[in-house]
This record gives C-alpha cells, structure tokens and sequence, in this order.
C-alpha cells in the first residue's frame, strides 16, 4: 500500500499541467475547518469531524455521535465564506450529513462604460447545499457519498448545477489510514438571466430593424474536480498524541500538489497544528498553515470545541479561520 501511494505522489510530480482559471464554481476549492486548514489541508485521511463532509464524505460514518461544526473564513477582498456541517449517526452503521457553503460580499458600485458615475449596485455571491450518506461496511473499511446543488450570482446573472462527492477511508494492517476522495463530479455549468439580454442588428442590411432581441451565448466551463489521496498515523506518549497527515491532491484546473500536516494534542486538552500547503504546485500562492484548538466538557458526555487557523500566502493577504464545533 505505501509503495502505491509514493508511486501516486511520483506520478502527480512528474506530470502536472497548469490549467488555472478553467472552471466554474471555484469557491467550491476552497478548504473548510481550521482544523484541517491548521494541516495545511492534509485532511482526506483524517475527517474526523462534520467538515469531513467537504475533504471525504466517508469520515462522518466513523464519527458515533452528533457532530456539528460552523466555520468562519475572513477571505480576501472582504470576501466572507462560512460553512456549516452536521452528521447525524443512525442505526446499522449508517450516518446522515448536511452542509451549507456560503461565499458572500458586500454591495459593488455598478461601472458602466461612459457612465461610471450611474448610482447603481449590485451583489455577488454563490452557495452549495449537500446531503451526505455514509456507512462502515467493516471494521476497516467505510464510504461515504454526498450529492450537492451549486448556485452562483453576480447581479441579475445566475449559474446552477449539481454534483457529487465519493470518499473512502481504509485503516491498513500497518496502522496508518487511507483514504481517498473525489469532489464536485458533475456536469458542465454555464451562465443565464437578463443581464445577457442585448439589442443587436443581426443582418447589418440598410432597412432592417437594428434593435433586435438577442441573449448572449456563454461558455460551458467544468466543476472543480478533484481527487485526493490521503495517508495519516497517530502516536501516543505519556497523554500527548502527534498525528501526521500528508495528501496528494489532483484538481482538474491547476497542477498536482502535496499537503503535509501535523497535530500534537496534549491530554486531551489543547492541540497545535502546522502545514505546509501545496508543495510543488506551478505558481504556488499558498504556503504555510498554523493553528489551534481547544475543547471543553459542558455536560455529560457533549462538548464543545474551538479550533483557529492561520495561512499565510506569496501575494495575497494571509487568511484566519475560525470554526466552533458541538459534540454530542
């Protein structure tokens, strides 16, 4: 199994394509849980929480009671992205989930050419609904599925579709865990509404009526798609437990990369996590992660966790993250 997996890292080294920018629904990229992020996103293996219901759909099925989580992203450009996850164990191995993801931004001032000045605004924003089914099929092995809505908007213009998520998670007789995802499998999505409506003079003949209804017709572009291939262990000394994490991650739109992550827990009681993200992708932007995070009993056996990340990027600003979550 390990000589599989170096040989899936060799591969995505050696034949990475940069392809960026060719998809739709790009929010849908974007990491969740500052638990995972604190890992520099090295999560596929791990998924030891709700926000597995974004990394693999197959975690909440080794989660044995309710778990819930909300996550706060102060993005770039005043960008706000949120995401909130629930799984919800059932009878016979079975386990149900829900999420929300949420890209949101404040009002812009519409520029219209010759008229910069018009008063007028509009909003942008894009959300994805998803139901997640997952289950132990043995003791080692589990899968999970999760089939999601996708929504974008910018003014009056609105994009749609669906897809879906498949996730596995494999303890290997050696002890570390596998697993394996692959996220936002769909058709192709393209843009509509009446800011694509236009008059045009479609035969350019003197008499003819040069006002002439017509849409613009916009491209098709693909979801997202991505595979990820996770390995991860934990070792136990005294109280303090240290996990390792690393994920080979293969998106249709840019070139293969590695994540790497560790997390030393100490009783139990507050863990602290670093990742280096994206290593030997083209033009890589992303570089490190920090973080932390805490738990605290309220009642009997319900908890509630706090969990901060920080990830430092080449350009852009560095992002915070901030996630709470309740066990139950």
């Amino acid at each position: 199994m390990s000589k599989l997996f170096i040989i899936l890292i060799s591969y995505s080294c050696l034949f990475s394509v940069n392809k960026t920018g060719t998809t739709s629904a790009k929010f849908l990229s974007i990491g969740n849980g500052a638990k995972s992020i604190g890992l520099g996103g090295a999560f596929t293996s791990i998924a030891n929480d709700a926000s597995a219901l974004y990394w693999n759909p197959s975690g909440i099925a080794r989660i044995h009671s309710q778990n819930f989580v909300f996550n706060h992203t102060e993005w770039w450009a005043d960008i706000d992205y949120d995401f909130i996850g629930i799984s919800l164990p059932l009878k016979n191995n079975h386990t149900l989930g829900f999420s929300i993801i949420y890209l949101s931004m404040g009002e812009m001032i519409v520029r219209e050419y010759g008229n910069e000045n018009s008063g007028n605004k509009f909003k942008a924003g894009s959300y994805a609904l998803s139901t997640t089914w997952a289950m132990n099929l043995t003791d080692r092995f589990s899968i999970g599925f999760s089939g999601k809505f996708i929504r974008e908007k910018i003014s009056s213009t609105i994009s749609s579709g669906v897809a879906i998520d498949v996730g596995t998670l494999f303890n290997t007789v050696w002890g570390p865990i596998l697993g394996m995802s692959i996220t936002n499998f769909g058709p192709k999505m393209s843009i509509h509404g009446p800011d694509l409506l236009v008059n045009a003079d479609v035969s350019n003949i003197e008499g003819n009526n040069p006002n002439i209804n017509a849409e613009l017709s916009t491209d098709n572009f693909d979801l997202p798609l991505t595979l990820r291939v996770g390995l991860s262990d934990k070792i136990t000394f005294s109280g303090i437990a240290s996990t390792w994490s690393i994920d080979a991650v293969n998106p249709i739109d840019n070139s293969e990369y590695l994540n790497l992550g560790a997390d030393i827990n100490i009783w139990d009681v507050i863990s602290f996590r670093y990742g280096i993200n994206a290593l030997f992708m083209e033009n890589r932007e992303s570089l490190f992660s920090a973080g932390l995070g805490t738990k605290f009993k309220i009642n009997g056996n319900q908890y509630i966790s706090f969990d901060y990340a920080y990830d430092v990027n080449k350009f852009l600003p560095s992002t915070h993250h901030f996630t709470i979550g309740f066990i139950r």
